[in-house]
């Protein structure tokens, strides 16, 4: 290889150890775009005066007109490319902005995948199983005591219960026997019973009952003559 080449390949080498943050090209390209901004008042400015200078020489110096017209024409010209760079580089700076984006993104993903393997190495697998396996089999033992309190403890005395069912009908039976042996019937007379009157005796004769009623109309008839002499 000759030394031109060795001289290049060098300086590749050294620019490539010698590359800037993206902090630091960030830096640089919003200090070119400030720049340039301001190189876009000035070439603006310049059009606007020499535009004024053209219209003031138009009539009287048509050549001192044509000579401002064509500055305005080179500022015009300069202003264009300006604008052109100025997108270039707004671009550069975005897509720059991006990657350091992506790049930090990448970074904390790398050191976070780091951190998760590093806790995993400490878990087996196995080891998890055995403890949701006892964690299991103690739930199922605190289930089953919890099921053993909430039932009613029952103690085995070694008595038939119908046995003493029947033993209870009898003794309510002996005290039901007692009972009717104490109670006592009312004697009975011995005179026998008043005969039943007959119906004619008891009863009014329809004789009496007409007299009984002609003579209450009499009665009534005599009042009614008493009212008739005291109204008049």
């Amino acid at each position: 290889m000759s030394k031109l080449g060795k001289l290049f390949r060098g300086t590749r080498s050294s620019r490539a150890r010698a590359a800037p943050s993206p902090q630091e090209a960030l830096a640089r390209l919003r200090e070119t775009e400030e720049m340039l901004a301001k190189k876009q008042e000035y070439l603006e400015s310049r059009i606007q005066r020499e535009l004024a200078l053209a219209k003031k020489h138009g009539s009287q110096n048509k050549r001192a007109a044509l000579q401002a017209l064509k500055r305005k024409k080179r500022f015009e010209k300069q202003l264009s490319q300006v604008d052109g760079t100025l997108s270039t580089i707004e671009f550069q700076r975005e897509a720059l902005e991006n990657s350091h984006t992506n790049t930090e993104v990448l970074r904390n993903m790398g050191f976070a995948a780091k951190a998760m393997k590093a806790v995993h190495e400490n878990m087996d697998l196995n080891k998890i199983d055995d403890l949701m396996q006892d964690i299991t089999e103690q739930q199922d033992i605190a289930q089953e005591i919890s099921e053993a309190f909430s039932q009613r403890v029952q103690f085995a005395d070694g008595f038939d219960e119908d046995e003493l069912l029947a033993e209870l009908e009898e003794l309510e039976q002996e005290e039901l026997n007692k009972k009717m042996t104490k109670m006592q019937l009312p004697n009975v007379p011995a005179s026998s019973l008043p005969s039943q009157p007959s119906r004619k005796s008891s009863m009014p004769s329809s004789a009496h009952r007409s007299r009984a009623a002609s003579s209450r109309r009499t009665e009534d008839d005599d009042d009614f003559q008493q009212l008739a002499a005291w109204a008049t």
